[in-house]
């Protein structure tokens, strides 16, 4: 008994000073990098670019996008942007110059300029609303940049790095500023590089208990051996009823709300209460292969998912054959472990899910070969062990719960002669 109260009690102390954001052992690496650039300090003026990195393999930023936040140790002033624009000016009534400051906030809030933005305003990379592709999904649109000249009354020219970092979006907890190696450039194909005075890294890391306090998606299941639908937990994603649950019943009209300025999500009364349900179908088995169907389920009233993606784990992975409709890529985790993959949509067809009332849903199956000494379609096996719908894992039924095969230690009915042709069957095509 004293051995079990120690152990719940170095449980509860780890716990409580373990940090606010998650590991994620199925990106590991996964880390949005905020990257300050000094280029130019000269006269009290300090010119510096600022670039946005998504490193994160299938996690990406979606409208209204990344909203990034800091606080100024000392005086300083934003005299001018490019790719990028305060959301506030602020109070420079103590400048007298014929031309203010872009921005004379303490703590100032930086967003990204839109699509078709005049070009004198633009920089590379910017203009996207905000949005980050991940990696994976759009490797060519996971960086923002903007550049600005810092400075302003009673600094000097070294520059200080400002602190207290957010990235206004749902989930992420950035770290302080930390100095790394320059960063080096070059604008004529390599035979010349040139190198930032200074260079220093935030890091920012995300967590699904952040970003909301109950799950955003399910999981069912059936199989074609067996007539039961295994529907999702019941209050997977909330009660009805409970705080911070809202549901239209099929029938009403759903509320007039404002976009943006509550973050709660309104779905269709279910059950499970969750805005996205995942259904994995064993449909088919053949001799060597055998056929997955996954249905994606939009019940949220508001909001299309543009750019959404699934990561699915499962054994059998590193042995599929075919895709239906929609992307894929392996996820390689830790270079020898081929178990987890990533879907998405293919661009201008279904690469946006619908709100529901407006065909939500997609769908796609999938073909895989039957791996010997390892395929079986007992224990729930051909089921998959982890589903995340846009990087936060759905909740799955209990193991208990998964269609299993035909039971065929019943006594002799009227259904033998059934059962036994179906075990003839399986044990042909297993």
């Amino acid at each position: 008994m004293g051995m079990v109260l120690i152990l719940i009690f170095f449980f509860s102390l780890v716990s409580s000073i373990s940090p606010s954001y998650g590991f994620d052992p199925l990106d590991p690496y996964g880390n949005i990098t905020i990257k300050w650039d000094l280029l130019l300090s000269n006269s009290g003026t300090n010119n510096l670019m600022v670039s946005i990195y998504n490193f994160q393999q299938y996690r990406h930023v979606e409208p209204p996008g990344w909203k990034l936040n800091w606080a100024w140790k000392g005086k300083e002033v934003i005299w001018s942007m490019q790719g990028a624009e305060a959301t506030e000016q602020g109070n420079c009534t103590e400048f007298k110059e014929s031309t203010l400051p872009h921005c004379c906030e303490k703590e100032p809030f930086i967003v990204d300029l839109l699509p078709g933005t005049n070009y004198n305003a633009q920089t590379q990379n910017c203009c996207k609303g905000g949005v980050l592709s991940s990696m994976k999904q759009d490797p060519s649109k996971y960086v923002a940049t903007f550049q600005m000249a810092v400075g302003g009354s009673g600094t000097n020219s070294q520059f200080i790095m400002p602190e207290n970092f957010t990235l206004g979006v749902p989930g992420y907890s950035c770290g302080g500023a930390v100095k790394v190696e320059p960063s080096r450039y070059t604008t004529d194909g390599g035979r010349r590089w040139t190198q930032a005075l200074a260079t220093w890294n935030v890091t920012c890391v995300y967590s699904q208990s952040l970003a909301s306090p109950t799950p955003r998606c399910c999981v069912s299941l059936s199989a074609f051996y067996n007539q039961t639908i295994v529907s999702c937990p019941r209050c997977s994603c909330g009660c009805k009823g409970q705080p911070g649950t809202k549901c239209v019943k099929y029938g009403e009209t759903p509320p007039l709300l404002k976009q943006n300025q509550d973050p709660t999500p309104v779905v269709r009364c279910s059950e499970h209460m969750c805005p996205i349900r995942v259904h994995w179908h064993l449909k088919e088995s053949y001799k060597q292969y055998w056929r997955a169907k996954m249905t994606v389920t939009n019940f949220h009233i508001m909001k299309n998912y543009s750019e959404w993606n699934l990561v699915v784990l499962h054994p059998n992975l590193q042995s599929l054959t075919q895709v239906f409709s929609f992307n894929y890529a392996p996820l390689n985790r830790y270079g020898y472990i081929n178990d987890t993959g990533m879907f998405w949509g293919l661009p201008f067809y279904n690469d946006i899910l619908l709100q529901e009332g407006k065909d939500g849903n997609l769908q796609t199956e999938i073909l895989l070969r039957k791996d010997p000494g390892i395929f079986t379609f007992r224990e729930g096996w051909g089921f998959p062990r982890k589903i995340q719908f846009n990087g936060d894992e759905c909740v799955m039924p209990p193991p208990d719960e998964y269609p299993s095969l035909p039971n065929m230690g019943h006594s002799a009915s009227a259904t033998t002669p059934f059962i036994i042709l179906f075990s003839l069957f399986l044990t042909f095509m297993l």
